[in-house]
């Protein structure tokens, strides 16, 4: 039985491409630069995501919430678009903080609220509780509870971050089910113990990108929509 379920969020939940490419290129509109360098910047951020938390994954350097991670990378995307001398400290602000204004996939909110009537439901992020704070109140996200990298001062896919957020539920792994987009997510969560459900987001990286198309027997629960895929798991709670 599944008594708890963690969520991916960032590109499971909410869709970081449309949403950091739409703010990027109004900034640059108004700054009267090419608005088309907004995907540039969204994706060049993205990108540094994983080697700025590598380098405290590995105790390169010390653990920060991923806003002020996420800070530092934007400075390097700037750069290498030769576009910093055009953004203050302020735009810079402005920008970090459109993370936390991403909007949600148009099944994600009556998904959670119908899975959140059959268990207790959390974030599993590499967010701070801050950010998905703010998130949840922007996309609509019925949090029961924000577990996640906070909790374990450290970021997916250690294990303690999985591990300590289904402390938080007070649950086994075994009864909680970690649900992703990201195949590699659900590998990491799986490791440790936990039951995994897929769902694909083919539009994570924008309308042209090509989405993971894993074997779906490498999971514990898979389905095309993640309404479908919360039904699933709300037909196997206690």
């Amino acid at each position: 039985m599944v008594k708890a379920a963690l969520f991916d969020v960032y590109g499971t939940c909410v869709d970081w491409h449309g949403g950091m490419r739409r703010a990027a290129s109004a900034m640059l509109a108004e700054k009267r630069l090419d608005p088309s360098l907004g995907t540039d910047i969204a994706e060049g951020w993205r990108h540094r995501y994983q080697p700025a938390m590598e380098r405290v994954r590995s105790a390169a350097e010390p653990y920060r919430p991923l806003d002020a991670l996420q800070l530092e990378t934007l400075a390097d995307v700037l750069d290498a678009l030769d576009l910093s001398h055009h953004f203050g400290a302020a735009d810079r602000a402005w920008l970090n903080a459109a993370w936390d204004a991403l909007p949600a996939w148009p099944d994600t909110t009556a998904s959670l609220q119908s899975l959140k009537a059959a268990m207790p439901i959390a974030a599993c992020s590499n967010g701070s509780v801050a950010m998905m704070e703010r998130l949840a109140a922007h996309a609509g996200l019925p949090w029961t509870m924000i577990c996640g990298a906070e909790l374990a001062r450290s970021f997916k896919p250690e294990p303690e971050v999985y591990l300590k957020s289904c402390a938080a539920l007070g649950h086994a792994p075994a009864d909680v089910i970690m649900i992703a987009c990201h195949p590699d997510d659900l590998d990491a969560a799986a490791a440790c113990g936990l039951r995994t459900g897929y769902v694909p987001r083919p539009d994570e990286w924008g309308e042209a990108s090509v989405a993971p198309d894993p074997d779906p027997r490498r999971f514990d629960l898979h389905a095309a929509t993640l309404g479908e895929l919360v039904g699933q798991i709300a037909s196997r709670a206690h």
